[in-house]
């Protein structure tokens, strides 16, 4: 049960690494250049005839994304809110991270002792007799 937790990537070769690197940024460029032209095409279809505005091109479309980026979500930096320096505190303590190590012995519990252990766990807690 310890290698069920490993991660996934860290048995990949090298290459499929670099495949699956070089494929995350074609999709990245792939998403950037679709919704600069969905921009675009929203754009104008919709502002000249409800507000009068002249259409836009595809540069233009792309600069307005990054102006609304910029004024209404940030560049995804580092708040100075006390709520994330908090959380960043508690991750670091190792209570706080999930320990899989507790889980090692599970199975063997289970078989031993898990259906008469449940059973007096309902009568503790509910009071009634779990032999229905």
């Amino acid at each position: 049960m310890t290698n069920y937790f490993k991660h996934k990537m860290r048995t990949k070769k090298p290459t499929t690494m670099i495949a699956c690197v070089l494929l995350g940024i074609v999709a990245a460029i792939g998403f950037a250049v679709l919704f600069g032209f969905i921009v675009m095409w929203l754009w104008n279809a919709l502002m000249p005839e409800l507000f009068g505005l002249k259409e836009i091109n595809y540069w233009q479309a792309v600069g307005i994304l990054i102006l609304f980026k910029i004024l209404f979500g940030g560049f995804g930096g580092s708040s100075n809110n006390k709520s994330s320096s908090k959380k960043k505190a508690d991750s670091s303590d190792k209570s706080y991270k999930n320990d899989f190590s507790k889980w090692e012995l599970y199975d063997k519990f289970w078989e031993e002792e898990g259906e008469e252990a449940y059973k007096a766990y309902i009568k503790r807690t509910k009071g009634i007799d779990s032999d229905e």
